[in-house]
């Protein structure tokens, strides 16, 4: 059943900025010359889902519900290769930050770019939820900063920007060349972020490019137990439950009805179908060339309780 938490007071703390210091910022990456820049999203209410009337519709979109959402920091484009890689090389130890099998990522046994893009602005590609959320706990642990996965509500109201079309730029699909790199232009590959358009918040590839991965289990009927008015819902943590987890967006490899603002997906075994390893890997995913990752930074900050309990919650740790 899905679930709905104040994410804000029950993971998050009660530390604040004031409205003068909730400005878009550049955050550097520690070891190195590199940053991303984090765009303010002010709070507010939009009708998550789609109506009935919407072509192309899924019925677990709807029905459509009010929510509210908090004020929240979200990547101007999703994480590119460069900036991960950083992490994917950190090998310094100390009492917080241990080189492990836990902490740092297992080697890839293939090139998992699959040739499309590395270095100069490529998205980082084919990462399971848990290797999202473990550069989320590296970031944590480097900045200072809590930075986690959007939820479901978050993301859909990011994209929106504000808009009820299909799209965030209208209903016509046409379109969706100036904003999005999809199947009919992307040459079957990713491209560097922030080539296309940005939607009206500012925010590029939010549409296409690579699926996102959201914090949310996956629950098909999501709209049927969403209450309206809901504020901040999130469907709760599975931690040792690997699938199925909430994808938004769409990559390069979908359709343009599939890349409509409500449009819902899920992660499946299938994604890790050649993995050599037995296991399978946590962190890495064979068949899900086109999933990546996209920052939030909630307005409210944890303390290092509540940020290490949130890991762990999610983690498993």
């Amino acid at each position: 059943m899905f679930v709905v938490l104040l994410v804000s007071k029950v993971y998050l703390g009660s530390a604040q900025l004031s409205k003068e210091n909730f400005q878009s910022y550049q955050q550097a990456i520690p070891g190195s010359s590199l940053q991303f820049k984090m765009v303010t999203i002010q709070a507010g209410s939009f009708l998550m889902g789609s109506p009935t009337n919407e072509k192309n519709r899924e019925t677990e979109e709807g029905p459509q519900k009010k929510i509210n959402i908090s004020a929240f920091w979200m990547s101007e484009t999703e994480v590119i290769r460069d900036i991960f890689d950083v992490f994917l090389k950190d090998e310094k130890t100390s009492q917080n930050i241990a080189v492990d099998a836990i902490t740092r990522p297992s080697p890839q046994y293939v090139d998992l770019t699959w040739g499309m893009g590395k270095e100069g602005g490529y998205p980082a590609n084919s990462m399971s939820q848990y290797s999202a959320i473990m550069y989320c706990r590296w970031l944590y642990q480097k900045t200072g900063i809590f930075y986690r996965l959007p939820t479901e509500a978050e993301w859909e109201y990011a994209c929106r920007a504000g808009t009820n079309t299909s799209y965030f730029f209208g209903n016509d699909s046409k379109q969706l060349n100036d904003y999005a790199w999809f199947i009919e232009n992307s040459e079957e590959k990713y491209q560097k972020v922030a080539q296309k358009k940005p939607n009206p918040w500012g925010l590029y590839d939010m549409l296409g490019n690579l699926l996102e991965w959201t914090l949310d289990h996956y629950d098909e009927k999501l709209f049927t137990t969403l209450p309206d008015n809901a504020v901040d819902p999130i469907a709760p943590p599975k931690a040792l439950v690997k699938y199925p987890k909430t994808l938004r967006g769409g990559s390069f490899e979908e359709t343009a009805f599939e890349l409509r603002s409500a449009t819902r997906f899920h992660s499946d075994p299938t994604w890790n179908k050649r993995d050599p390893q037995i296991p399978k890997s946590k962190w890495w995913l064979t068949e899900a060339r086109g999933v990546g990752i996209r920052l939030v930074r909630p307005i409210k900050q944890p303390s290092e309780t509540e940020a290490n309990q949130f890991f762990k919650n999610y983690l498993g740790l």
